[in-house]
């Protein structure tokens, strides 16, 4: 013997376990540089429909409210939450966070371009400027030999004090890229997103321009996870899933009573 109720229940246990797994990988993440939260969305699965509204229930008379019986549950996506980090002050020429929108341009081995909010980067024996990973900055930033000390404005133009020159020497600028759908970038770990058809193209130039944040040299971003929130919403979650449990017990007894008794 089956009932529906079990089905909806079930439903509810993979939805908030799903969930779960999404508070835990915030949490995991709270202290990683340009980390965006994510939030599970939830949908109602489809509805049966027994008596539809307005439906007549005799020659003259019409059904008010009708009868319709929901299915349950389900994850319809998880939503990345792109509200701002805190700058932590590092003190490091080649600590870099963005104030506002957009994201620095990664190469990666494949040829594809990744975006990050990560701006801990370094230096190569080739003087080239790349992330932890050591993949290169988009466009290329290159660092000569000799140099004194290094300064990135806001707009992203770098230059560099070189011993033997009394002028600052211009190296190139960096450019950020911005989506008009910043949250249907795809993660793929390594603090990278990559373009979808959801984000639309990227709009790529100087920062402070077309809407683009600043760049702010000697800071990083923090993770925008609020780690009481993250709690709450653990708690609520834990609940929900016993409810749910709760839900399937009942129902299991109750089928065991009509076994028993018819």
């Amino acid at each position: 013997m089956t009932n529906a109720a079990l089905h909806v229940a079930r439903t509810g246990l993979d939805a908030q376990n799903t969930k779960m797994q999404v508070i835990a990988n915030n949490l995991a993440n709270v202290n990683t540089t340009g980390f965006k939260r994510d939030r599970a969305d939830f949908q109602a699965l489809a509805y049966q429909q027994l008596i539809a509204a307005g439906a007549a229930s005799d020659s003259q008379n019409k059904f008010a409210t009708g009868l319709s019986l929901g299915t349950g549950v389900s994850l319809a996506g998880t939503s990345r939450i792109d509200t701002q980090g805190t700058l932590n002050q590092t003190g490091s020429a080649l600590d870099l966070a963005i104030e506002g929108n957009g994201y620095f341009q990664i190469q990666r081995p494949d040829g594809l371009i990744a975006y990050s909010r990560d701006g801990s980067f370094s230096r190569t024996a080739e003087g080239t400027l790349v992330n932890s990973d050591g993949l290169p900055l988009v466009p290329q930033i290159q660092i000569p030999d000799g140099v004194l000390s290094m300064t990135i404005g806001n707009d992203g133009t770098v230059s560099a004090t070189i011993a033997g020159q009394a002028t600052p020497t211009e190296l190139g600028q960096i450019e950020l890229a911005s989506f008009a759908n910043s949250s249907g970038l795809q993660s793929i770990g390594g603090n990278l997103l990559l373009e979808t058809a959801a984000s639309g193209a990227p709009q790529v130039g100087a920062a402070g321009l077309d809407g683009r944040g600043t760049i702010q040299q000697g800071n990083l971003e923090g993770s925008n996870v609020n780690i009481v929130q993250e709690l709450v919403d653990m708690i609520e979650t834990q609940r929900a899933y016993e409810v749910n449990s709760k839900m399937i017990k009942s129902t299991d007894e109750m089928l065991q009573y009509v076994n028993q008794q018819l």
